[in-house]
């Protein structure tokens, strides 16, 4: 069990990487082991625009395909605003600004710990 929330954290910190590679902003990984049962880990992503959105979701999918992952289901693709990527261990969420601050996740789960994502760390 040990090597599977070490594998699903290495792959929301893929995930982090690829998105900010593609200027998604304040990425935060939220450990949602004991808080809920949906997931081991959540990733909020923020995009200044709907085509920043589309490119980031894209480049989540063609990274993580290349390591053999696929996603369960994708959402919100046909919206935009925000896309939800479910890759099981791992739930990616990739926001407007607005519409991210409008739901507040970080809020909403406000017990799960969380970390924001430095390229440099």
């Amino acid at each position: 069990m040990v090597s599977e929330n070490n594998k699903a954290y290495e792959t929301a910190l893929l995930i982090s990487k690829l998105a900010f590679e593609k200027k998604g902003r304040n990425i935060v990984i939220m450990d949602m082991r004991g808080v809920t049962m949906v997931c081991d880990w959540f990733v909020l992503i923020s995009a200044g625009s709907l085509r920043m959105i589309k490119a980031i979701s894209k480049t989540i999918d063609k990274g993580l395909s290349a390591k053999k992952i696929s996603p369960l289901n994708v959402h919100g693709r046909q919206n935009q605003y925000w896309t939800l990527m479910d890759y099981g261990s791992v739930v990616v969420h990739i926001f407007d600004d607005k519409v991210r601050e409008f739901y507040e996740l970080e809020r909403l789960w406000s017990d799960a710990p969380r970390h924001h994502f430095d390229e440099n760390a």
